[in-house]
């Protein structure tokens, strides 16, 4: 591993990883990308667990979804860098928890949220969230994406899933005038979704914050203002 950089000014020195480290180019790339990403450095800085933190708190700082007090509940939150300013931006505590997530990966303790380890699409799991945060949620979170396979559309299918099963449970326990907020990608949303979220919310828009990279084909869905269920 080389770095190369000008050391003035606080500048972070960019990373090259060596051609005879034993990774293949595309792995190399991908750990230079990673190594050099601002946004990276900038978690770490901050006590962010990981970069997509500032994904949401850049859509927050937008559309200011999350308000003190309101509750959240946080789908495929692992690491937990979404909890995170989710219990911040609500004001949760550990003797009032407005925030919890779900994740069936192992994810360390956020003070202020209550933690489910069980996979969201389990039978149970619905029931269990709204019974361990105690009410409607105001907001519902979703940066679930599937599991990669190296099949872009087979990969692309099963968030896009994801993403539908999200959306079918936001419409199930929003209280009147709640947001929805989940990972799509670019040109993958679904008519019958879209068509769907128009009739529940007031608005519904894709939203691409600039902590996403360029490069990459997510998007996220935002549907504002729950209508209520009949």
């Amino acid at each position: 591993m080389s770095k190369s950089g000008n050391k003035g000014g606080g500048r972070v020195l960019k990373t090259r990883i060596k051609k005879r480290s034993g990774l293949k180019n595309s792995s190399r790339r991908w750990l230079e990308r990673h190594l050099n990403d601002p946004y990276v450095h900038k978690a770490k800085n901050e006590g962010y667990r990981s970069r997509a933190a500032f994904k949401l708190t850049e859509i927050d700082d937008r559309y200011e979804l999350i308000k003190p007090g309101m509750r959240v509940i946080d789908l495929g939150a692992a690491p937990g860098g979404w909890t995170q300013v989710a219990v911040a931006r609500t004001g949760s505590t550990e003797d009032d928890i407005r925030v919890v997530a779900i994740d069936y990966l192992d994810m360390d303790p956020v003070p202020g949220a209550a933690i489910l380890k069980m996979d969201f699409l389990d039978d149970e799991a619905p029931a269990r969230l709204i019974e361990v945060l105690g009410g409607e949620p105001d907001i519902v979170l979703s940066d679930m994406a599937a599991p990669t396979t190296g099949h872009r559309r087979t990969d692309h299918i099963r968030t896009m899933h994801l993403c539908e099963v999200a959306a079918d449970f936001a419409l199930s326990v929003l209280k009147p005038g709640g947001h929805f907020l989940a990972k799509t990608f670019q040109g993958g949303t679904e008519n019958a979704l879209l068509d769907s979220l128009k009739r529940g919310f007031k608005s519904v828009h894709h939203v691409k914050p600039p902590a996403s990279r360029d490069e990459s084909v997510e998007l996220y869905l935002l549907a504002k203002g729950f209508k209520g269920r009949d």
